[in-house]
């Protein structure tokens, strides 16, 4: 299952992760986010250890989308090592999305 990621663990939960981190940057009334979003699930099953998989709903965590310059959504974003190493905006099939992390694994 994906974690929540808000402002008060961003830092600890993603910036200082000992592994990498695919953020699906988010909303409940979005459509393609709505398509995105159970892929996301299956894949932080699927590499649960590997990687830490978790959302922000942009309507809850303003700053934070704003922070990383989310201006569409979905936006799938991974970081390693606490730099951003990877991002991808709309829907996008569960092969590009592990794209966008498995050479960091």
């Amino acid at each position: 299952m994906s974690m929540t990621f808000t402002q008060d663990n961003f830092e600890s939960e993603v910036l200082q992760s000992s592994v990498p981190v695919l953020i699906d940057f988010w909303a409940p009334w979005c459509g393609p986010c709505k398509v995105v979003g159970p892929i996301i699930d299956e894949i932080a099953e699927e590499y649960d250890g590997s990687i830490k998989v978790g959302k922000v709903n942009v309507d809850d965590e303003p700053a934070l989308a704003e922070k990383h310059g989310i201006v569409s959504i979905p936006t799938l974003v991974v970081y390693k090592d606490g730099q951003l190493a990877g991002q991808k905006s709309g829907a996008a099939p569960k092969n590009d999305i592990v794209a966008l992390f498995k050479g960091l694994i």
